[in-house]
């Protein structure tokens, strides 16, 4: 049987010469990629959440895998419905989550693996949203390094896309290049698997459930209609010219600026000269000149237009023509907003996106920012991530951290504030993050000082240094945890420059996005040993939720699983069937009871 990486490389390749997938059930069969499947997202912070079963990923198994593929074989596999929740929006109303089962989670991502491997390749270059080497930053780029002189922004939102997906459309689409009655039956299945909410069941009409693994990927070949009827119909309707018309007010400026360089007349030259720089070089109104481009991210999408106000609105009537019409689909009227890139602002990926406009600014005696694009840090974004750490407008305590280690604090605190800086890197404005660190710094002091009960003052006192950083030292807090025969835990507070950086690259791609090779955790699950007892035959994997569950206080002697487990720092453990019974006879996810346990023995 075919590796996993061989399989998705021969179908990756039918993708790419876009013959037909006639065999994708049959794929569904090859071990190896469920074991990919299970590298990939056994380390999901939901995969010890039970969902409509008890089930979860601990005690996954070459045996449980055997038992999904014999199921799909006979077509006996069926879908558990999706226990649905909901969680809180930044306006205040709430979006629903799906919440799959272990099992279902797996056959998804395999699935899943198969689609991207099959569609990546077809996809349109202006779609970024969940795909490998692509992200917000490459689509920021793309509007950085191609949109310059734009003149309209064409900000698109599709109302509840996900919840909306058509599943008539979605299968239709679907089978026009998967020629595999088998495979698509079994995606129809996941689709109208239904959901618990209070447990009480619920159909699905429409829409693939937010949260759902696979849920991403069919969302992309949705919208990859859209993708095409831009770059196929909108694009060659509205891009038309090669250059902009010479502007005949900055022609004639120009030639009599050279005559009297000439004749020596340095004034009226320089006068001239200062005229030129406020005037356009090419005809602004030139109707043989019109430029469109287009980027999408899941589904949000955005247009930037050169040309008139007119042909902008018409735009926007057809590609919302076009969703309804052929996607069945609405564009949300409060967030598909038409707007001067040069007066105002777009919102895209937390950006606000502008075409910079100063007759002043010159670089070798030209006019150098004009039409150029810049990102920036919108003011209510610094505001809303400052508000966690702030009451009644000062910086205060968290109290929720109060009980973690000094380390811990420090550690916490700088992640947040790095995601932070990372992300917005590409602003040209990016400096006024310093008020999120002041404040940030300021909440960090008050929670150290309200741990150890001393002044903010012999806070800094205690753990304030400088941090060696590629720009030069920065003031920071550091704090330093000694190891036995170990190298010390570090944490520091500060250290990161807010200079900009328009080449900036975040990486927010899974883990192993593109990688098919065989992970740690799955060369240890194929070498079938306990590692407690060293017995050999059916291993299963043992997952906790988090390591710090086996550092709970309590009986000196630890369990020999807790004591294995923590010290190779790993939430897994391969243990043989009794092993695993037995650390259930005490608490999988902690030390409280096991420790009970050994107290009862």
């Amino acid at each position: 049987m075919r590796n996993a990486e061989t399989v998705l490389g021969i179908i990756r390749e039918r993708g790419r010469r876009g013959l037909p997938l006639e065999d994708a059930y049959r794929q569904l069969f090859n071990c190896g990629l469920y074991l990919t499947a299970y590298g990939r997202i056994y380390h999901n912070k939901g995969a010890m959440t039970p969902s409509v079963t008890a089930e979860t990923v601990d005690g996954m198994s070459l045996v449980k895998i055997e038992q999904v593929i014999e199921q799909l074989r006979y077509e006996r596999f069926r879908w558990h419905p999706t226990k649905r929740v909901y969680i809180l929006k930044k306006n205040g109303m709430q979006r629903p989550l799906g919440m799959p089962t272990w099992t279902d989670k797996l056959v998804q991502e395999v699935i899943r693996l198969i689609l991207d491997a099959y569609y990546d390749q077809q996809f349109s270059p202006h779609s970024h949203g969940f795909r490998p080497q692509r992200g917000c930053h490459t689509a920021l780029t793309e509007i950085r390094q191609t949109w310059r002189g734009t003149t309209w922004l064409i900000e698109g939102d599709i109302s509840q896309c996900f919840d909306k997906l058509d599943h008539e459309v979605l299968m239709q689409t679907l089978s026009e290049k998967i020629h595999d009655n088998r495979f698509l039956r079994l995606i129809n299945g996941a689709l109208k698997a239904g959901y618990l909410e209070e447990w009480r069941f619920n159909t699905t009409l429409s829409g693939t459930p937010q949260g759902g693994i696979v849920s991403p990927i069919l969302a992309n070949i949705y919208l990859d209609r859209l993708d095409k009827f831009v770059e196929q119909t909108l694009l060659p309707a509205y891009n038309r010219g090669t250059i902009r018309q010479r502007s005949k007010e900055y022609h004639r400026h120009n030639s009599n600026y050279l005559n009297a360089v000439k004749r020596g007349e340095r004034e009226r030259a320089k006068e001239l000269r200062r005229k030129m720089q406020s005037i356009p070089y090419g005809e602004t109104h030139d109707p043989n000149y019109r430029r469109l481009r287009y980027v999408r991210y899941a589904d949000d999408f955005l247009l930037g237009f050169t040309g008139p106000r007119q042909d902008a609105e018409e735009i926007k009537r057809q590609i919302g023509d076009f969703l309804r019409d052929n996607l069945k689909l609405e564009l949300s009227e409060a967030k598909t907003l038409i707007t001067h890139a040069r007066s105002e602002a777009a919102r895209f990926l937390g950006y606000e996106v502008t075409i910079h406009h100063d007759d002043q600014k010159h670089t070798d005696g030209e006019r150098s920012i004009n039409g150029v694009v810049g990102l920036k840090v919108p003011q209510d974004v610094i505001k809303a991530k400052c508000t966690p750490y702030m009451k009644d407008g000062k910086p205060i305590h968290r109290v929720e951290l109060v009980n973690n280690d000094v380390y811990s604090i420090i550690v916490q605190y700088q992640l947040e504030y790095r995601g932070i800086v990372n992300y917005y890197r590409m602003a040209y404005n990016l400096h006024r993050l310093n008020r999120l660190k002041w404040v940030m710094e300021i909440s960090l002091t008050k929670t150290l000082a309200h741990k150890m009960r001393i002044s903010v003052p012999k806070v800094y006192k205690r753990y304030r240094t400088q941090i060696e950083t590629e720009h030069g030292h920065m003031k920071g807090l550091q704090e330093t945890v000694e190891r036995d025969g170990k190298n010390p835990l570090v944490a520091k507070w500060g250290g990161i420059s807010l200079r900009w950086n328009k080449k900036a690259v975040l990486d927010d791609n899974p883990p192993n996005a593109g990688n098919t090779a065989r992970s740690e955790i799955v060369q240890r699950l194929l070498a079938d040993t306990c590692e407690l007892c060293g017995s050999h035959g059916n291993c299963q994997v043992h997952h906790v939720k988090a390591l710090k569950n086996l550092q709970k206080p309590g009986r000196n002697e630890k369990p020999k699983w807790v004591i294995t487990m923590a010290s190779r720092r790993r939430k897994t453990l391969v243990v043989c069937p009794s092993c695993h019974d037995d650390i259930h006879a005490g608490n999988p996810a902690g030390y409280r009871k096991a420790s009970k346990a050994i107290l009862v023995s």
